[in-house]
Order: C-alpha cells, then sequence, then structure tokens
C-alpha cells in the first residue's frame, strides 16, 4: 500500500506542477497581449495627435496670410469710419490690435481645453481590461474549490486568518 500511496501522491505532484505550469503559460500570454494593446492604442492616439497638428499648422499659415490682407482692411476701414480725423491712422490700427488681442484670448482657452481633453495619450482600453482580469482572477480566488470556510488564497497562498482576500502585490 505504501508504494500505491507514494505513486498517487507523485501523479498528484505532476498533475499541479502541470496545471501552474499551464498557468504560468497563459499568464505570460496575457500580459503580452495587454502590452501589444497597449503599444497599438498609444500608437494610434499619437497618430490622431500628429495628424490634426500638422492639419492645424498648414491651416494656420493661410489663416495667417488672409488675416494680415484682411487685417490691413480693416484698419483702413476704420479709419474711413471715424472719418480721418487730422489724418491720424493709428486709431483704426489701434481698434484692430485690440479686437486681435480679444480673439487670441478666446482662441487661447478654447485650445487649452482641447489639448486637456487630448492629453496625455493613455492606453485606457489596456488599462480597464487589466483591471477585469486582475479582478476575475481575485474572485476565481476566493472561490478556489478546497478551502475551508473562512480561507482565501491570497498573493502568497492561502490566508487562514483575514477572511478575505489579501493582496500583499499592491502594497
Amino acid at each position: 500500500m505504501p508504494a500505491a500511496d507514494d505513486r498517487r501522491r507523485e501523479a498528484s505532484i505532476a498533475g499541479v506542477v502541470e496545471h501552474l505550469a499551464s498557468v504560468t503559460e497563459r499568464t505570460q500570454h496575457i500580459v503580452r497581449d495587454e502590452i501589444e494593446l497597449a503599444k497599438a492604442e498609444v500608437a494610434q492616439k499619437a497618430k490622431s495627435l500628429g495628424k490634426g497638428a500638422a492639419v492645424g499648422a498648414a491651416a494656420g499659415v493661410f489663416v495667417a496670410l488672409g488675416g494680415i490682407f484682411f487685417l490691413q482692411a480693416l484698419a483702413w476701414f476704420f479709419w474711413w469710419v471715424l472719418g480721418s480725423p487730422g489724418n491720424q491712422m493709428f486709431w483704426g490700427f489701434l481698434i484692430v490690435a485690440v479686437l486681435l488681442f480679444v480673439l487670441a484670448g478666446v482662441g487661447a482657452m478654447i485650445a487649452l481645453k482641447a489639448v486637456k481633453r487630448g492629453a496625455p495619450p493613455t492606453p485606457d482600453m489596456a488599462i480597464e481590461e487589466a483591471k477585469r482580469i486582475r479582478e476575475s482572477v481575485q474572485t476565481a480566488g476566493k472561490s478556489q474549490p478546497g478551502l475551508g470556510a473562512g480561507e482565501s488564497v491570497g498573493a502568497t497562498g492561502p490566508d487562514r486568518t483575514l477572511g478575505s482576500f489579501d493582496d500583499r502585490s499592491s502594497r
């Protein structure tokens, strides 16, 4: 009988080792997939931000060139509306400058909101997926068969004193 018990014990240990190797391999696969997902997500966001910046810069050049001509005409228009008091042309240009400063302030506020919304490019989907995996592993660890009442599996093994999952890895 002792030989049969030894063989059963060895077979049981071999089965545990095989399952542990399988779990380790699957965990490594999941981690690699999550890293790839994070890389792809960050690359996609960075590419989008780059395209937006390039198109915005090109549009800015055209707007600046058109704006120069428009502002020149507007300054002369204001001078003409004021009735050209003593040939003092600076009043028309001063009015245009004040309008430009107001528009620049409004544009700066809009740009600040847009930058805050898009930065930093973080892999939100990958982080959320990692949280879900962690929760499912914790839940599976709590309801693992073979544990007695008030026991759970923590990061270092069964925990018989706390009665709940003890996440020592996050400390």
